[in-house]
């Protein structure tokens, strides 16, 4: 049980980082194409990535925001594999 946890936990954590980082290459290519696939990755990253955008100021032009999100979601889904182990252990 404690194995299927880890996994499910470790899969979705995984999912959204890669979703925030391809938001991040999308961006890069504002004129890509792809409308789609953008719009989708807005809509799940947006609120996440907002809440870190309203604590940390830009920095000139750059948006250091997105890469603190993504070492908070790294030590959250530390945090929870953590308390899957000791909870189903």
């Amino acid at each position: 049980m404690a194995y299927f946890f880890t996994i499910f936990v470790s899969t979705c954590c995984d999912l959204f980082s890669f979703a925030v980082i391809a938001r991040i290459l999308f961006s890069w290519f504002p004129n890509s194409g792809a409308h789609q696939i953008k719009s989708f990755l807005r809509d799940v990253t947006e609120p996440y990535l907002a809440f870190f955008r309203n604590l940390i100021p830009r920095a000139g032009m750059l948006d250091i925001s997105p890469i603190i999100a993504l070492i908070a979601l790294d030590v959250i889904k530390g945090i929870l594999l953590f308390l899957v182990t000791k909870f189903f252990s």
